[in-house]
């Protein structure tokens, strides 16, 4: 006896459309909204800066074109009732690929593991594929509606293939918030730029790079600095000659401009920032890169010495140099500069006193962190 049913009778225009529906939802928000930043390095990359990816022209595209190619493997297979969702697996194969971007695209392409893990995979879905059209014939008739069996059984396949894509996919915080943050300042949006990510302890050299040319950028640099996690040390401020601090889609120009010159020859940041301050070809940015330099290397009597040259010593100047300069007058018993603000001074006796309060390092690191976290204080001691 055949169990072959009509449409009608067997629910596969429901279990079709139900899975149509739940793979552009995925499809769509996974590239526009998880993958987009990721993707825009990608098509930078691959077309040497020519071209620019659009996240909501790209998702629409390539949604549309594997939902394609789901209708020409259906077609094929005929795969009908509680196998119907595999014939999304050469889609969900694809976008996984296509959304596993490393993190070095901007360097070298590599299709990595994919060379022999694609074929692979497809050869074993071909056998899924003869299997199931084997049985599905003799699959007895049941319920059709949206909360069949069968539907839940395809469902719940789709489900297991997205969270195939998700563990392909690049998922790199760290990558995300430095993609974001590039195309944020591509479209001169230095407020988003400065946005995403900030709640994350997660960082490297390019991201703080790229936060600090976009607080430079606000004019907020010398105020907002430390309330982000950096990397301890001025090396990371700018793109350096090994290119483990580099921007990936931003032009290093228009960062070097805004400081005031393009070095001829590689330098490190504080080498380079010194030579354009000498030879005045430095604009007003580069003060500020370069005292938050000493900053950042825990240099505060460099930073004591220059920063009379820039700034009146008064309560006008920006936060962090305040919090540096009444650190450094307590820290020296014959300080360069001697240095004190009412308020300042009472907030630094109530850190020192919350310090003493714990005498094991990790809990009174995580006690500080709590109450001085974002400031300058907090980084020089932890």
């Amino acid at each position: 006896m055949s169990y072959n049913h009509s449409t009608k009778n067997d629910g596969t225009v429901t279990i079709r459309v139900i899975c149509a529906v739940v793979f552009v939802a995925f499809s769509f928000l996974w590239l526009c909204f998880f993958q987009a930043d990721t993707l825009s390095v990608a098509q930078h990359a691959l077309s040497h800066g020519q071209t620019d990816y659009h996240p909501w022209v790209g998702a629409v595209v390539i949604t549309s074109v594997l939902l394609l190619l789901q209708l020409g493997v259906y077609r094929i297979t005929k795969l009908l009732k509680y196998s119907h969702a595999f014939t999304y697996f050469p889609s969900m194969l694809l976008l996984a690929v296509l959304t596993s971007v490393s993190t070095d695209i901007d360097r070298r392409f590599s299709f990595g593991p994919w060379l022999w893990l694609f074929p692979l995979l497809l050869v074993a879905w071909g056998g899924c594929v003869w299997l199931f059209r084997t049985v599905q014939d003799y699959e007895p008739t049941a319920a059709s509606g949206f909360f069949s069996r069968r539907v839940w059984v395809n469902v719940l396949t789709l489900v297991l293939m997205m969270w195939g894509v998700a563990l392909a996919g690049n998922t790199n915080a760290v990558f995300h918030f430095r993609t974001h943050a590039e195309t944020a300042l591509m479209g001169r949006d230095f407020d988003e730029a400065l946005r995403v990510g900030k709640r994350s302890l997660e960082t490297d050299g390019s991201l703080m790079m790229v936060r600090m040319y976009a607080l430079s950028r606000e004019g907020q640099l010398a105020d907002r600095l430390f309330e982000y996690p950096l990397v301890a040390s001025s090396d990371a401020m700018l793109p350096t000659a090994d290119g483990q601090v580099r921007m990936m889609i931003y032009p290093t120009d228009s960062l070097y401009r805004h400081l005031g010159a393009i070095p001829r020859r590689p330098m490190q940041p504080m080498e380079y920032l010194t030579t354009i301050l000498r030879t005045r070809q430095a604009k007003p940015a580069a003060v500020d890169y370069l005292l938050c330099g000493y900053l950042l290397d825990k240099k505060l009597d460099d930073f004591a010495r220059q920063i009379g040259s820039y700034y009146a010593i008064n309560d006008s100047l920006p936060r962090h140099y305040r919090e540096a300069l009444v650190l450094y007058t307590h820290l020296r018993s014959r300080p360069y500069i001697v240095y004190h603000d009412p308020i300042l001074d009472v907030d630094f006796e109530d850190f020192r006193k919350l310090e003493a309060l714990y005498p094991d390092f990790n809990e009174r690191k995580n006690n500080v962190m709590d109450h001085y976290a974002n400031s300058y204080w907090y980084y020089y001691g932890y």
